[in-house]
């Protein structure tokens, strides 16, 4: 009898093991924190045949299901659980199998906010945060021999922020300061996110006699994309949907300075399948209308002078994840000379627990005259504003390469918040 309740609790031990694990991954790509707007009604669709209690020190900030929040309500998460916010404040959800909490949810509710979604064609550039390195090369020496000083000792992607402690913010001066350099250099630099210190040994060039390190760097970037929004509570801007990256290195760029200047879009290359199209056009670089502060892989985001991009579009509210629906949606986007239009989309998937942001919807070009234009997303669209029933829901990011009418969008509260801290 013994031996008999032994495999039974041994049997349900293993079955709760394979029952919690089996969920883990699904409970991992939660987000930590889950945004809600006050006096507003949202649906929490999990799916799972979990438990959840509910804990806020703050008494009126959401009911759920219609009990309050404050009663600690542990519900099961099988199916869609109704959050009913009732104004500003924390809440905590603790998810559960079998009594052992999985994973803690901080929910945040907010007031709403309103944006001005733009769709304007802009030209980008940014200057990296020190001189980023895309590779080694070796040339020959005064002595004959051909030297490979950074070999196995700069990577692609290192960001040189020093060089025996001067200030490095260009490739003209890393240059000069290695040409000068009578013995070897040691460069601070940032790999990985991490400051090391490395040294090279320089050697003469046989074609000028100048001392060089034999590297390929980079310390500015530009190109065109598309803005997002206008935030008129603090002036700040966002941009593009996703991160600028090194073209070479694939890296993402740490931005030292930028600016964004007006841009014509000229024509357009129309994108087909296996071969993605293109915005062409030309930047006015004359003229500044925002800096650029902040590259993450959500956008690019800074201050705007508002004035000299205004559409005469009033301020929208956005809309979080929890408020998306699939089906239909519109986009604004600049395709022709500068005039902003409104095209038809639909949204086929609405992924609320993505891991990567910048592909939290699926979207597909719907409407006849964009496609005939551009065949659908091209790259230069990305970051046009998504919108759906009177909201800002999100940005276009990515398109399908086998299916230029498909792509990605990011959700809006992504970008708002990278916008508000940079």
């Amino acid at each position: 009898m013994r031996q008999k309740f032994k495999t039974v609790i041994l049997l349900f031990i293993s079955v709760a093991i394979g029952f919690i694990v089996g969920n883990a991954a699904f409970l991992m790509r939660l987000p930590s924190t889950i945004r809600l707007v006050e006096f507003t009604t949202h649906t929490l669709d999990i799916g799972l045949p979990l438990s959840a209690t509910f804990s806020s020190e703050t008494m009126a900030v959401a009911k759920v299901n219609d009990y309050s929040i404050s009663d600690g309500p542990r519900l099961r998460l099988s199916g869609p659980v109704m959050l009913h916010t009732q104004g500003q404040g924390y809440a905590e959800m603790t998810i559960e199998a079998f009594g052992l909490p999985l994973r803690r949810v901080l929910l945040n509710v907010v007031p709403e906010t309103k944006v001005v979604p733009l769709g304007t064609a802009i030209g980008v550039r940014i200057n990296t945060d020190g001189v980023m390195v895309l590779g080694t090369s070796s040339f020959p020496g005064t002595d004959g021999e051909t030297h490979r000083p950074s070999d196995e000792i700069l990577r692609g992607g290192d960001l040189i922020i020093s060089a025996d402690g001067v200030e490095i913010k260009t490739k003209e001066a890393l240059s000069e300061h290695v040409a000068n350099s009578v013995a070897c250099v040691v460069f601070t630099l940032l790999r990985d996110d991490i400051e090391i210190e490395v040294t090279v040994s320089p050697e003469e060039a046989a074609n000028d006699n100048t001392r060089r390190i034999g590297a390929w760097v980079r310390d500015s970037t530009k190109g065109i994309g598309t803005l997002t929004f206008y935030n008129p509570a603090n002036g700040s801007f966002g941009a593009l949907g996703h991160g600028i990256v090194d073209v070479d290195t694939k890296r993402l760029m740490s931005v030292q300075s930028g600016i964004i200047m007006p841009s014509t879009v000229t024509s357009v290359k129309r994108g087909a399948r296996g071969a993605p199209g293109e915005l062409e056009g030309s930047v006015n670089t004359n003229q500044t209308i925002g800096v650029v502060t902040k590259n993450c892989p959500s956008g690019i985001y800074g201050k705007l002078d508002y004035g000299a991009v205004s559409t005469g579009r009033a301020p929208m509210p956005i809309a979080l994840r929890s408020q998306i629906q699939e089906g239909p949606a519109t986009i604004l986007t600049n395709v022709a000379g500068t005039k902003v239009q409104e095209f038809e989309i639909t949204i086929e998937n609405v992924n609320r627990f993505t891991t990567d942001e910048t592909k939290g919807m699926v979207i597909r070009i719907t409407d006849p005259t964009l496609l005939k234009i551009t065949g659908g997303i091209v790259q230069g669209m990305s970051g046009s504003p998504i919108l759906q029933d009177g909201r800002v829901i999100g940005a276009v990011t990515h398109v399908f390469v086998q299916d230029p009418t498909k792509g990605y969008g990011i959700f809006i509260e992504n970008m708002v918040g990278e916008a508000a801290s940079s």
